[in-house]
């Protein structure tokens, strides 16, 4: 038990202040919830749109590879269309 004690007191603590903080750029970084102004979003609230958001984001990127890998795959490796694909995705 100890030596968990001593982790935990080596771990510097977050502040009421700073979680606010962080809640809040969280709260503006979200489309959902910066969109509508008027509703005070509760910090549960702001968390769990954080993770859909993220979420929704990771699909939304999967998605995307898909269709760049299908389209890559119609095109001639060795053509103009293909270098500029090639080109934007490094």
């Amino acid at each position: 038990m100890s030596s968990r004690r001593s982790r935990q007191s080596s771990v510097p603590r977050i502040t009421d202040d700073q979680i606010i903080d962080l809640v809040s750029k969280l709260r503006q970084l979200l489309p959902e919830i910066s969109q509508r102004r008027s509703e005070k979003a509760s910090a549960s609230k702001v968390l769990q749109e954080t993770c859909n958001y993220i979420r929704n984001l990771h699909r939304e990127v999967d998605d995307l590879s898909e269709r760049l890998s299908q389209l890559l795959a119609t095109i001639d490796a060795d053509s103009p269309e293909a270098a500029i694909i090639r080109s934007l995705i490094m």
